[in-house]
């Protein structure tokens, strides 16, 4: 179980840093919300926001801005979402070309009300973006689905650059952090990426600091490279308000430099490790390896 109140004293100092500031975040929040478009970064209060938009970058959240699921962790709304926006798809690919982006990270909400639990959006999605931005590369961080093959096809064959499907947390914590989601689903999603187009890179990511043990940490890394993903995410859980789960553990960067070298040794091409790291943070640079 994870403790209600665990002992800490406060963020460490490796978690403060200076809120960027100048024209460019203004710019980038005003826009969104004038297109009416939702972003992970502000729907899920990311650390990271203020540093995204003043570099011109965002994840566009689709789908609306409300959740089926409650996951313990997670900032975004949850109850009873509206319908779905047909027009959503044209204003993301509008905006990402106004934000002259070349990388676009696509998300959403966990969408159990529909069929295909959202995947022709995603699909219609990367279509309006890549007709809009030639050449552009996609990124899609996608919900399990429930299980439904049919849909992760849908979106697969839109051909997104990546598609990516994070696990969170360790099998154990599952059902206080993920309640509605289940560690062996998960990893069969990432399975059949490779099943249904082994072209498409497959990439997961996980969260620190839930109260999970490192053997506990090292058996879902081995797990989720056994799927045949290889790219990995590892980052530092926060909570974002005071009815979420609590941080048990901060982890020091050097532990995630450790993390990061066993995710190398396990196999892993391409790991991004740190108290800072989110799934979609300088996606485009983990997949070029470049800055």
């Amino acid at each position: 179980m994870i403790p209600s109140n665990p002992i800490r004293t406060g963020k460490p100092a490796w978690l403060r840093r200076k809120l960027p500031s100048g024209p460019e975040y203004e710019q980038i929040r005003s826009m969104i919300g004038k297109d009416k478009l939702h972003t992970v970064c502000q729907e899920a209060n990311c650390p990271n926001q203020f540093e995204c938009f003043s570099a011109r970058t965002a994840t566009f959240l689709i789908l609306g801005a409300v959740c089926t699921r409650n996951c313990r962790f997670c900032n975004i709304e949850e109850g009873r979402p509206g319908p779905v926006d047909a027009d959503e798809p044209r204003r993301v690919a509008d905006a990402a070309a106004r934000m002259n982006l070349r990388y676009v990270v696509v998300t959403s909400v966990t969408r159990d009300d529909l069929e295909d639990g959202g995947a022709g959006h995603f699909a219609a999605t990367i279509g309006a973006l890549r007709r809009k931005i030639p050449g552009v590369q996609v990124e899609v961080l996608i919900p399990d689905f429930q299980g439904d093959q049919s849909s992760l096809e849908t979106v697969l064959a839109a051909r997104p650059d990546v598609l990516n499907h994070n696990m969170e947390t360790v099998r154990r914590l599952y059902p206080a952090v993920r309640p509605q989601a289940d560690y062996d689903r998960s990893l069969e999603l990432l399975a059949r990426v490779k099943t249904i187009d082994p072209a498409i890179p497959a990439k997961s990511g996980i969260m620190l600091g839930l109260g999970e043990t490192e053997p506990e940490v090292r058996q879902t890394i081995a797990d989720v490279y056994r799927t045949g993903c290889r790219m990995l995410t590892i980052g530092q859980y926060l909570q974002p308000t005071a009815q979420h789960l609590p941080v048990v553990d901060f982890i020091p960067p050097e532990e995630f430099e450790r993390w990061r070298r066993f995710a190398i040794h396990t196999g892993f091409e391409k790991v991004a490790s740190g108290p800072f790291v989110r799934s979609s943070y300088h996606a485009g640079e983990m997949l070029t390896g470049t800055k």
